[in-house]
C-alpha cells in the first residue's frame, strides 16, 4: 500500500510540475500586483490595481501584451528574448512601434522584467518613478 501511495504521489507531482514547464509555450504572465513608490501605501491587487494586463509569449519568441484600463483594451506584439545580466536573468521585450503601454525607463520601445523565479516576473520601471509591477505565469 505505502508503495502505491509513493507511485500516486510520484505521478500527481510529475503532472503539476508538466503544467508549468518553464519551456512550454505559449506561457501566459498576468499582473498580479502593483505598488508605487510611496512609503507605507499598501501594493494593491486584483479589481484594485489602475488596470489588468497580461503578456503571451509564444514560442516563436513573439508575444503580446494586453491592458484593460478603465474597459479599454489596448494591445501591443513584438519578440521577447531571456538575457543574463549581473543580477540575474530577465525577459527583454522588443516592441513593433511605441505605445503608452510600454513600462520602461527610457524612449526605447523596449521593457525589461527580472525573472525572480519561474513563476514570477518584476518590471524595473519602478527604478524611474514608474509603478511596481509582479507578474505571475498562470497556464
Amino acid at each position: 500500500m505505502k508503495y502505491f501511495l509513493y507511485i500516486l504521489t510520484l505521478v500527481f507531482t510529475a503532472c503539476l510540475t508538466d503544467n508549468m514547464d518553464p519551456e512550454k509555450y505559449p506561457q501566459k504572465w498576468q499582473l498580479v500586483e502593483m505598488s508605487g513608490n510611496i512609503v507605507n501605501v499598501s501594493p494593491s491587487t486584483g479589481s484594485d490595481m489602475a488596470w489588468q494586463e497580461y503578456y503571451i509569449l509564444y514560442d516563436d519568441n513573439t508575444f503580446v501584451k494586453s491592458r484593460n484600463r478603465r474597459n479599454t483594451i489596448n494591445e501591443e506584439a513584438g519578440t521577447f528574448s531571456f538575457i543574463d545580466l549581473s543580477d540575474g536573468q530577465y525577459l527583454e521585450l522588443a516592441y513593433e512601434s511605441d505605445n503608452d503601454i510600454i513600462g520602461n525607463c527610457s524612449s526605447e520601445f523596449k521593457e525589461l522584467l527580472k525573472l525572480t523565479s519561474e513563476y514570477e516576473l518584476v518590471g524595473t520601471w519602478l527604478a524611474c518613478d514608474g509603478p511596481g509591477l509582479v507578474y505571475k505565469r498562470v497556464d
